[in-house]
């Protein structure tokens, strides 16, 4: 395992795991065996990645945050405090279901609000939104925003985290970054840069 990253003594990283450069590690949190961690992740205090979790680069996991095996996250992922993924849609304490594990994507430029839940076998979009206190018990289309439980779609989101307002012919402008986005079939795509 390279050294180029950054982890607080507290912190525990278990044998067989890659972790990027400028990936920093914060206290008492726990890295289970073979994860795989990008390069600038930061990983706040409190956080267990369970075993072969992958996470892109310049992920940003907040405090208190489990991430359990068969989570990926892409590039620029944001995880906010306290969220939390499952991977067993029907656990019991008396059935071993390791097998069963059930895989969940977070994609590029998703934002997973604070206590938010995401069940197991539900991916999220490209850029999509996921509001504090939700939970997601459906699949998440690229640059939706999600609020409530069960989750419910409210509106699209910019990439840059602004609600878009479409105008009549299905398009919209980001207010901060300038760039137009096209509603079309109920799906959103950028279409300027």
């Amino acid at each position: 395992m390279n050294k180029d990253f950054y982890a607080h003594e507290t912190a525990i990283i278990d044998d067989g795991c890659e972790i990027g450069s400028g990936t920093k590690i914060w206290h008492f949190s726990h890295i289970m065996s073979n994860c795989k961690i990008g390069e600038k992740c930061n990983i706040g205090q409190n956080v267990v990645i369970s075993p072969e979790v992958v996470l892109g680069n310049n992920v940003k996991v907040q405090n208190n945050v489990s991430i359990y095996t068969g989570v990926m996250c892409e590039d620029d992922v944001f995880l906010g405090p306290s969220m939390v993924f499952t991977n067993v849609i029907n656990p019991r304490s008396a059935v071993n279901r390791k097998n069963q594990y059930a895989k969940t994507i977070v994609r590029k430029g998703a934002s997973i609000g604070a206590n938010a839940t995401i069940v197991c076998g539900n991916n999220i979009g490209e850029f999509a939104f996921i509001g504090a206190g939700a939970v997601v018990t459906k699949e998440v289309p690229a640059y939706a925003l999600l609020v409530g439980n069960p989750a419910r779609q409210t509106g699209w989101m910019s990439e840059y985290g602004h609600k878009l307002k479409f105008d009549f012919n299905g398009i919209a402008t980001c207010p901060e970054s300038g760039e137009k986005y096209e509603l079309k079939e109920n799906k959103v795509i950028k279409i300027s840069h």
